[in-house]
């Protein structure tokens, strides 16, 4: 017994809620998933007893050699390369400002939160106003305004809705980082002036080393939420438009699994992300740890 519940069983008590809470909501999920792409799954009516015989690889193989599975990949990596950089850089950057007394500080922090806990069907409609071919955006740049315009356009839908989902994140990874800059002592900051360091020497030489495992964190959760698009696309872009530009592969899934009927390949879809974006995170937080 010492050995199932360690030395201290009423910590394994306090934990096991969760534990069960993870196994319901992530394990069990994913492991049916898992099941289902090994399947030729198909929904039918609730106590119905079908064959859904075992195809192998096969949904696999479907989902690999489909032109839109392959440009959905694409769209949410040109997604993740726009977004976790400039998510990281303005959050830590307006973190840093705002950490100083400026002043209306409070002011500030709450309007870069607002879009953060603001339905994004309301955010979605300001953004349509400013970016469709007779908004404000259009109507500032004159000319120079993009034909066709942002969000019908091939190669800038997706762009933008990497540019508007850090606009309406931003608040909350500059709370990460504010409590980051918290715990960096105030020392190495006195020490820096002390050596001469300008605001950027010492941005770069304290404040920068001081908050990486924030950077860390920021870096593995703008990934996983990015991995995880899906609502920004489906309101802005009119479900992936225009011709799969900016498709996610989550939105592929509902559209496969749920509008067409095909949960295994939906499944299999799912299954290619989920390891896709562990081999990134893994990748991200081998290179942001390493010393």
């Amino acid at each position: 017994m010492t050995r199932l519940l360690g030395k201290q069983p009423v910590g394994a008590l306090f934990v096991a809620p969760y534990v069960i809470f993870l196994a319901a909501v992530f394990a069990f999920p994913l492991g049916f998933a898992v099941y289902m792409s090994f399947h030729d799954y198909f929904f039918a009516a609730p106590g119905a007893i079908v064959d859904r015989p075992f195809v192998g690889f096969a949904n696999y193989a479907a989902v690999l050699s489909d032109a839109a599975v392959r440009q959905s990949f694409v769209n949410i990596a040109v997604f993740l390369v726009i977004n976790v950089p400039l998510t990281v850089a303005l959050s830590l950057v307006l973190a840093t400002a705002l950490n100083k007394a400026v002043r209306a500080r409070t002011f500030f922090r709450v309007s870069y939160y607002v879009p953060y806990i603001t339905a994004s069907v309301a955010v979605v409609g300001v953004w349509l106003f400013l970016f469709n071919s007779n908004g404000l955006v259009n109507a500032i740049l004159g000319p120079l305004a993009p034909d066709p315009s942002w969000l019908v356009n091939e190669t800038l839908a997706m762009p933008t809705v990497a540019i508007y989902v850090t606009w309406k994140q931003l608040g909350f990874f500059i709370l990460l980082y504010l409590a980051a800059l918290q715990n960096v002592p105030k020392e190495l900051y006195e020490s820096a002036a002390v050596d001469g360091a300008g605001r950027f020497g010492t941005f770069w030489a304290v404040t920068m080393p001081g908050v990486r495992p924030a950077t860390t964190l920021v870096v593995l959760l703008a990934t996983v939420t990015g991995a995880n698009l899906f609502t920004e696309p489906y309101l802005l872009t009119g479900g992936g438009g225009p011709d799969g530009a900016s498709t996610s592969p989550v939105l592929l899934m509902y559209q496969r699994g749920i509008e067409q009927g095909n949960p295994d390949v939906a499944s299999a879809i799912g299954v290619i992300l989920v390891v896709g974006a562990l081999l990134v995170a893994l990748i991200q937080r081998r290179l942001l740890e390493r010393d």
